[in-house]
């Protein structure tokens, strides 16, 4: 199945620099740049894709890029540069993806968004949950200890042993898809991932009732019933605050982190509603 996926839809590798950062992108298609190719076969969608968390060498153009702000201004900065206007936007945030996807909305109206899926979306008290109870004294205060073991512990380690340890790793998780294992235990990246975290449990605080009133037409949430990051009270305020919405709890045990274990079953469901909703829109 999966050799017949990438037969029909190329997948490709690349690498921009946006904001002073080296940025990785996965592309699904034919197409390198959207600005040299005719509009005639210029596809009229793009699905953009904002994860929990990314992973990016050193670089400083944006003011701090390796921060929750800076991260949102990095996403603004490579879709005003490398998208058309023409071109209309689905936007489809995980985790903290969610937040950063509504803050694009917010900061950047011009771009021609037409919806946004937020899937297990941390839009609100972070550091209110019982997994954000436990990560903000880590991240908040015990972070630079964490550099330091990382440093101490995993530079000295040859990639072989790196990439035992993280295979391991995802098997006791029962994760069997393929992922590069080179930059999961890199120190610089979990550096990167440990100062952003600490940014999300104090910044990640006030649900933003404004943009979301403002887009709900164009939002569709989605919860797990077991999420230590958005539990399923925040799931109930939202359905009470926002009755009209498209906010939906995933009945199918789906965990937070659904890239370890779930992720054809995730690309599925957001794949059935792009087909209902996209006629609509």
């Amino acid at each position: 199945m999966a050799s017949e996926v990438q037969e029909e839809i190329p997948v490709h590798e690349e690498f921009f620099l946006c904001g002073g950062v080296e940025t990785q992108i996965l592309k699904c298609g034919p197409w390198t740049n959207l600005f040299d190719t005719q509009s005639v076969t210029r596809p009229k969608l793009l699905i953009f894709i904002i994860p929990g968390k990314s992973r990016k060498p050193n670089a400083q153009e944006i003011e701090d890029i390796y921060g929750l702000n800076g991260q949102i201004e990095h996403k603004i900065a490579f879709l005003r540069a490398h998208v058309p206007k023409d071109v209309k936007i689905i936007l489809i945030g995980h985790s903290i993806g969610s937040y950063i996807s509504l803050r694009v909305m917010k900061h950047a109206p011009e771009l021609p968004v037409i919806h946004t899926f937020l899937l297990f979306p941390t839009i609100e008290r972070m550091a209110e949950t019982p997994n954000g109870r436990i990560a903000t004294p880590l991240l908040c205060w015990f972070r630079y200890a964490l550099y330091a073991t990382s440093y101490l512990v995993l530079k000295p380690c040859p990639e072989i042993i790196r990439s035992f340890i993280t295979r391991k790793a995802l098997e006791r998780l029962s994760f069997t898809g393929e992922i590069p294992l080179k930059n999961l235990l890199q120190p610089f990246c979990l550096a990167n991932a440990a100062y952003l975290g600490s940014q999300e449990m104090i910044q990640v605080r006030k649900r933003d009732d404004e943009i979301i009133k403002e887009h709900l037409p164009k939002l569709t949430f989605y919860y797990g019933k077991t999420d230590g990051w958005c539990p399923v009270k925040y799931y109930e305020d939202m359905k009470k605050d926002f009755p009209e919405g498209d906010i939906r709890l995933c009945e199918k045990g789906i965990s937070h982190a659904f890239v370890l274990g779930f992720s054809q079953e995730v690309a599925a469901i957001v794949a059935d509603w792009m087909n209902h909703k996209l006629p609509k829109i």
